[in-house]
């Protein structure tokens, strides 16, 4: 090869080398380098100053699992650690008035109402509602069957001295039957009347092992009805209908209580994303609503 051919091959392979340079450049322009990711900007719930909460709540909404579904999303969004107390309505208020927990979680709107005008409780909401029913043998010894008038019922209960279990311990769902009872002139006692004073998964069985009739919310008897033999026999009166709130505790009268964590409970329960879990628990399962959201 002569001199000036080696010239022109070297020339030629610059300008290769060169152009090759250009477009690998141009690629490495063209190709945004990996961003390493900015944990900062990850939302990250922040630790409350005080996240110990204690709510007191019926013993409805922990028998029929309720909350143990709310209970770690809400701790998740808000940060807060929620320690349950399942009472009956009347413990749960007790423990309100003695400023023993943070929020209630109840269904006996009078006594709601009284407990808020006594200057225990502030920022009362409502949350959801579901309904009582009458439940008792499938042999039915007071003929009471699809009643839809309550009173009538309960009367025929009395006249029939059917054996009635009670949960005589001053709950929501005692205060309803209460109430009924009133309605009806009566005052139960006697031998056919059994007051447990216990909670309502241990009345609903107390009452199955005696084959007798009870006043039970629907969330515990749908959770329940597969252990035991009692069908519902009395439902739809407008006067069963069993509606939940949810109270702060006063931080005028107890100022240690932790009202931050009250009111996010409140605001959680009542929002947008609460509402729909509570509408939608139970749903699978039961392919009805346990309780129906009512928060305005």
């Amino acid at each position: 090869m002569t001199k000036i051919g080696k010239n022109k091959l070297v020339a030629l392979l610059l300008v290769m080398m060169f152009l090759i340079g250009v477009m690998a450049g141009c690629g490495n322009q063209a190709t945004e380098p990996e961003k390493t990711p900015d944990k900062s900007a990850e939302q990250v719930t922040p630790t409350p100053d005080n996240p110990k909460l204690k709510l007191a709540t019926t013993t409805s909404t922990q028998d029929s699992g309720l909350l143990d579904v709310l209970k770690p999303e809400f701790e998740k969004d808000t940060g807060y650690n929620l320690e349950i107390i399942a009472v009956g309505t009347g413990a749960a208020i007790e423990l309100g008035e003695k400023g023993d927990v943070d929020v209630l979680l109840v269904h006996s709107r009078k006594a709601e109402d009284e407990f808020v005008a006594a200057g225990y409780g502030v920022n009362r909401k409502d949350v959801m509602y579901n309904d009582f029913l009458i439940v008792g043998p499938e042999n039915d010894p007071a003929g009471i069957k699809d009643e839809k008038d309550i009173v009538v019922a309960m009367k025929k209960i009395v006249d029939a001295k059917a054996t009635f279990v009670s949960r005589g311990d001053d709950s929501g769902t005692h205060k309803k039957e209460k109430s009924v009872w009133d309605k009806a002139g009566i005052t139960p006692q006697g031998d056919w009347y059994k007051s447990v004073g216990k909670g309502m998964g241990d009345t609903f069985r107390m009452a199955n092992e005696m084959k007798a009739y009870t006043l039970i919310d629907r969330a515990t008897f749908l959770s329940l009805k597969d252990k035991y033999q009692l069908v519902p026999v009395v439902e739809g009166d407008a006067s069963l209908l069993n509606p939940y709130g949810v109270i702060a505790i006063s931080k005028d009268k107890y100022p240690n209580t932790n009202f931050d964590g009250a009111n996010a409970f409140i605001d959680w329960m009542t929002s947008e994303k609460g509402q729909k879990m509570i509408g939608e628990f139970g749903v699978d399962q039961y392919g009805q609503q346990l309780f129906v959201p009512d928060a305005k």
